[in-house]
């Protein structure tokens, strides 16, 4: 896992230059600010149509690092013999229709984006009664020090206020600039961030493969 780790005044400094940030989005020239390129969001339906259990995940993202992360989770699923839709959140998916849920978010200010947290938020009672696991895509906070694996628990504290996943991941994302909204450059830009992929491909279907494996003998 990459080292990257954020100190108290690298968490200073990202906190000034979102609310900068957000105020510069709440002005006149917001709304051009958030544009962003375009970005697949991949709707799929894998497995068997007669399958015993029925997986959703679902997802949202910024640059598209999250979705194709959620489409290799649904697929390796699906490769266990699982019926699986992998969908965004905007499309607003029912709990009910299926027997367990996967959850999948990059971080925003520390945070998984607004969006995820409004569906657990809006869908608490449907979860609660079915396995629900979830995966964060970050950047920063890949190390194995106490510090590191503390900022990553953090990032979810805002889904554990509506529920407890029965299972969590981490995962590395990548980093185009040229897919972000102005503002996330401008943040990025100010972070120094730049373009680099630090994906494990290997960490994403491992997961996949294990995930829900004691619903499964019970």
């Amino acid at each position: 896992m990459s080292e990257k780790k954020v100190s108290r005044r690298e968490f200073l400094k990202i906190a000034g230059v979102g609310l900068a940030a957000t105020a510069f989005a709440c002005s006149g020239l917001g709304c051009a600010a958030t544009r962003q390129s375009q970005i697949n969001l991949p709707e799929m339906n894998l497995g068997k149509e007669n399958a015993v259990n029925n997986i959703l995940v679902t997802y949202s993202t910024r640059a598209g690092s999250t979705a194709e992360i959620a489409a290799a989770i649904g697929q390796t699923l699906a490769q266990r013999g699982y019926t699986v839709d992998v969908l965004p959140v905007k499309k607003q998916p029912n709990p009910s229709d299926y027997d367990a849920v996967i959850l999948g978010s990059p971080i925003r200010m520390g945070s998984w984006l607004p969006e995820v947290i409004g569906f657990v938020k809006e869908n608490r009672a449907l979860l609660e009664q079915i396995p629900v696991a979830a995966f964060t895509v970050h950047m920063l906070n890949g190390g194995d020090d106490e510090q590191s694996r503390a900022n990553r628990q953090a990032y979810l504290n805002a889904v554990r206020e509506w529920i407890t996943p029965a299972e969590e991941a981490f995962f590395l994302g990548k980093m185009e600039l040229a897919k972000l909204s102005f503002l996330d450059r401008f943040i990025s830009n100010a972070m120094k961030a730049k373009d680099e992929n630090l994906r494990d491909w290997n960490a994403v279907h491992a997961f996949a493969e294990s995930v829900f494996a004691r619903v499964e003998t019970q």
